[in-house]
């Protein structure tokens, strides 16, 4: 079987394939459960089908395979099927569907292991989980946010189906396909919002001094959300940002660079603020720009024997000014980088302390199209520090007031600026939609 690791937001056809994941454990941007993701690529073309189904799978007619197991010893496997036989006689709401008993019993086995990152994926979690790792999905192309329960739009992106329907920064979203979402969670309104290519999905939106809500139909279609960034900045200072580690990341990373040393700028500030992680490999490729040559990360597995990846690549970044900006949204491949240059002496890292996920997780993908992270090992940063719950602690610590945090938003657009109050009778302005950003403001102080 093929191998993939991650460290690291349908359906994908690479069914009875094997990966190895890094998984971050922290509230992101395109993931289907706060705090499961990260990962490092190993030798697999895994590829998302991107705009696909999210419908259930088939139902199970027969149960295959009932006595296949794995010599047991020390539990009477009777009770199992006592126990299932009892719940499709005697439970009041019947029928219950195999399937659900099925599923249900594989994550409870799973849980039952105490690790948040060893994970069971039934097939409709485990298809967006693939989505959202190649950055592609059915959808209408909107960043979302959540303030006092009530989803209110960021923005949507360029010339995607929201845009193109009318759909307005500091719009409100109150109800989906003639559903409120109202004290819904911000990833049960994105779930509820997604869909397949080409159907239609139906919202009431409240805008900005509008005296009424208005009912805007747009139909989804594949939304392409960019991992890589940038811009420059005043005082000849070059803003690159990183939002995860996604199939995309590599080739945007290498263009950004290339593009960047054509302004040969004085120094670069490399945002990873509310980045859960992604593919290990192009966390490692990130890294050593800056790193010519040595470990960039370890891996320790539970024998006790390491895994070193090493610096590899141009290293064109080597000699450049840096400022690394973080928060507790960065996790996993973010919190490698961060590591890495930190403990070079390559960078100097602002923000607040990372979120602390320093987990391997190995991926298997089963025939049904569901899947199976187990936690195989931790990973250290060059200088031996583990990253598992600890973090990386900034140089500069600032933790930014409120209104200027960084929140992530669950799956509709990218990581986005907490929002203030919209109100239904004034038009939201510009600096109440992008905050100040303190972090970034004392790392270009830093850097001058």
């Amino acid at each position: 079987m093929e191998k993939l690791k991650i460290i690291f937001r349908e359906s994908i056809h690479n069914h009875g394939k094997r990966h190895r994941y890094i998984f971050v454990g922290v509230a992101v941007v395109l993931t289907t459960t706060a705090f499961s993701l990260g990962f490092v690529w190993g030798n697999v073309n895994a590829r998302s089908a991107g705009a696909t189904n999210l419908e259930a799978p088939p139902p199970i007619v027969s149960i295959l395979n009932k006595d296949m197991m794995p010599e047991i010893k020390t539990v009477d496997f009777k009770m199992f099927w006592d126990v299932w036989n009892k719940i499709q006689q005697k439970y009041v709401n019947k029928p219950v569907k195999d399937g659900d008993l099925f599923y249900g019993a594989i994550a409870g086995m799973v849980s039952s292991l105490g690790d948040p990152y060893t994970v069971f994926l039934p097939p409709v979690k485990a298809t967006r989980f693939n989505q959202d790792l190649a950055g592609s999905f059915s959808g209408i192309g909107a960043e979302l946010s959540m303030k006092k329960d009530i989803v209110i739009v960021v923005a949507p992106l360029p010339e995607s189906p929201a845009e193109k329907a009318g759909i307005k920064a500091g719009d409100k979203i109150l109800a989906v396909d003639g559903k409120e979402v109202y004290g819904l969670s911000l990833d049960e309104v994105v779930n509820k919002i997604r869909g397949r290519k080409g159907t239609p999905v139906k919202l009431i939106v409240l805008s900005a001094g509008a005296g009424a809500p208005r009912d805007v139909t747009i139909i989804r279609d594949t939304i392409v959300v960019k991992s890589v960034t940038w811009k420059m900045m005043d005082d000849d200072i070059a803003y690159l940002k990183i939002s995860s580690f996604a199939e995309d990341t590599a080739e945007g990373f290498e263009q950004a660079v290339r593009q960047i040393g054509l302004k040969n700028p004085r120094a670069l500030i490399l945002d990873l603020r509310n980045n859960p992680g992604g593919f290990l490999d192009t966390g490692v490729r990130v890294a050593s720009e800056w790193i010519p040559q040595g470990t960039i990360v370890l891996e320790k597995f539970n024998d006790g024997h390491q895994e070193d990846y090493v610096s590899n690549g141009k290293h064109r970044l080597a000699d450049i000014k840096t400022a690394v900006l973080v928060n507790q949204g960065s996790a996993s491949a973010s919190e490698i980088v961060a590591g890495a240059l930190q403990d070079y002496g390559k960078a100097i890292v602002v923000g607040e302390k990372t979120f602390g996920k320093g987990s391997v997780q190995d991926y298997e993908q089963m025939t049904d199209g569901s899947g199976l992270k187990i936690t195989i090992a931790e990973w250290l940063t060059p200088n031996g520090r583990s990253i598992n719950k600890n973090g990386i602690t900034p140089d500069k610590v600032i933790t930014p007031p409120p209104s200027t945090e960084g929140v992530p938003t669950s799956s509709v657009g990218t990581t986005s600026k907490t929002l203030p109050d919209a109100s239904a009778t004034s038009t939201p302005k510009d600096e109440d939609l992008l905050p100040k950003d303190v972090v970034l403001e004392e790392a270009i102080k830093l850097l001058k």
